[in-house]
């Protein structure tokens, strides 16, 4: 039977939901890209090494076939999804959409408390960056922007961000690992951000934000010649590229 062998094996705690501790051990390896794309997942060989049955597995691998990381394939298997240019220029778009709406609410009804939330999760990243711990890094971020976004109080549109990125993470922790400074940019950036919503500078926040959200077309172009094995397409829809130019 195969089995995974993973750098951090989970111990599972079970005073809490099996399902859930085997979702989030999954997907933070797609994420940080210790489960590559297009690798299989074999459910029988997950619940042995983990002393579990395939249950708790199966219920964790449909969450992710939720969130597009994962794909079953029947008579064959589960397989990580390979990375598709399509798709993440779409998720960037609709992301951008969100987060622009987000901030022009935010920046108009912003309280102190908020802004020292962002800025303590600012600090913690600082940290992440000096000890180059990329994955860390990319959840403080998503922690950062999940804070602005909880404070519309429309929280649809926090789990449709959430579903959304899904596509973009992995290229995003990527670049991270291979790219150089990208964790200064996102810093600058999200330092900027807090600054211009502080000062209720509305123009000026959606102007960083647009930015910010818009690093990934800079950085795709890389991840696919450095790892064209990692995606599933190669083309884009002309629509799309028009809509979402990559720099060369």
């Amino acid at each position: 039977m195969t089995k995974l062998i993973f750098p951090k094996p989970i111990k599972i705690d079970y005073d809490k939901p099996t399902s859930e501790q085997i979702f989030e051990f999954l997907k933070d390896n797609i994420v940080s890209m210790k489960i590559l794309p297009g690798q299989k997942i074999p459910e029988n060989g997950l619940a042995e090494q983990f002393g579990i049955s395939r249950t708790p597995v199966r219920e964790a691998i449909a969450k992710l076939v939720d969130l597009g990381l994962v794909l079953v394939r029947p008579q064959r298997g589960t397989f990580v999804t390979k990375l598709s240019i399509t798709k993440i220029l779409e998720a960037r778009f609709i992301r951008e959409a969100l987060e622009v709406a987000i901030i022009t609410h935010v920046t108009k009804f912003q309280t102190p408390e908020l802004i020292a939330e962002c800025e303590a999760i600012i600090i913690q990243q600082e940290q992440a960056a000096k000890e180059n711990d990329a994955l860390n890094f990319q959840y403080l971020d998503d922690a950062f922007h999940q804070k602005l976004a909880d404070f519309s109080h429309f929280y649809r549109i926090s789990t449709l961000i959430q579903h959304e990125k899904s596509h973009i993470d992995r290229v995003r922790n990527l670049s991270l690992q291979e790219l150089d400074g990208h964790y200064d940019k996102a810093l600058k950036q999200h330092r900027t951000l807090i600054q211009h919503i502080k000062m209720g500078k509305s123009k000026q926040a959606i102007m960083t934000m647009t930015t910010h959200l818009q690093e990934i077309l800079k950085v795709l172009n890389s991840m696919q010649k450095m790892h064209p094995e990692y995606f599933e397409d190669h083309e884009l829809d002309p629509l799309i590229q028009q809509t979402n130019p990559i720099p060369s």
